[in-house]
């Protein structure tokens, strides 16, 4: 049954990948899809096993994932169609609290995949833009001196440490993380600087679709029409712009993460969950 069911996940990951990259979205038809045949199929498996394992672990899933999900939707860091994936994922493959489980090795392995994966996006977004880029970090890094300070005081104590240490493990231990601190905040300052210069653009409302995220309230005749409290906008909010001929909205783009989580699968299919490969 975990083959076929492999076979429909990666069939909707493949399908999500390409429409994610395309057009930054991925169709609901999709997401619902891998929902109802994760639960379908393992519902039919524990009749036809006399097993109810099988569906009580899918139900599990699903509602493991859909916490997940939401957590990750309504700290902005994903769209709806990233959040409806995660959870159809959970329906199909299940979920019971073990190091050899798949899905604990996939998420584990979405983690380390979703970070180098967003770095990675984030870098070419910042080469493709530099100019705005570097204007924002500058920018961004001279407002944050407190933090600035902070930083770099943690990092003179750690090597204060590093040179009346004992051990020579324990002294380069210190040497690298008094190195990497100041580096932590330089990247922080980067990636708040891609947020800010490189991932909004403007939209003619009729080039919106359902689920965008608009970063700026729009208001009309002292009416709020959408905004970035609306978690995304929908049809009617749509409409509406159209109908009051706004000009322009400001969207907020961000990155397309469904890929991330088609790695991730393949990760876990060829190496497992990374954590037993260092116990």
């Amino acid at each position: 049954m975990m083959g076929f069911i492999f076979a429909v996940c990666i069939f909707l990951l493949v399908i999500g990948t390409f429409t994610d990259l395309k057009t930054r979205e991925v169709p609901d038809w999709v997401n619902y899809s891998g929902i109802f045949a994760g639960l379908g199929i393992r519902l039919i498996w524990s009749f036809y096993s006399f097993d109810w394992s099988f569906i009580i672990e899918g139900l599990f899933g699903f509602g493991v994932f859909f916490g997940m999900a939401c957590a990750m939707f309504y700290l902005g860091q994903w769209g709806g169609g990233d959040a409806k994936m995660l959870m159809a994922l959970g329906a199909l493959l299940g979920l019971r609290f073990s190091l050899d489980s798949f899905a604990v090795g996939f998420v584990i392995n979405l983690m380390i995949a979703g970070g180098l994966y967003g770095l990675v996006w984030s870098a070419v977004l910042a080469v493709l833009n530099h100019k705005r880029f570097f204007a924002e970090f500058c920018r961004y890094r001279d407002l944050q001196v407190k933090w600035r300070s902070l930083f770099l005081g943690f990092a003179v104590v750690l090597f204060v440490y590093a040179v009346f240490a004992a051990s020579g493990f324990v002294r380069f231990l210190f040497f690298f993380c008094a190195l990497m601190v100041p580096v932590m905040f330089y990247v922080l300052c980067a990636v708040r600087a891609v947020e800010n210069a490189c991932m909004y653009k403007k939209l003619k409302p009729s080039e919106l679709t359902e689920g965008d995220w608009i970063a700026k309230d729009v208001v009309v005749k002292n009416r709020r029409i959408c905004g970035p409290k609306d978690l995304g906008i929908d049809k009617k909010q749509i409409m509406q712009l159209v109908a009051l001929k706004v000009q322009s909205v400001v969207v907020k783009t961000g990155i397309p993460f469904v890929p991330s989580f088609l790695i991730a699968f393949l990760l876990t299919l060829w190496i497992g969950n990374p954590l037993l490969l260092l116990l």
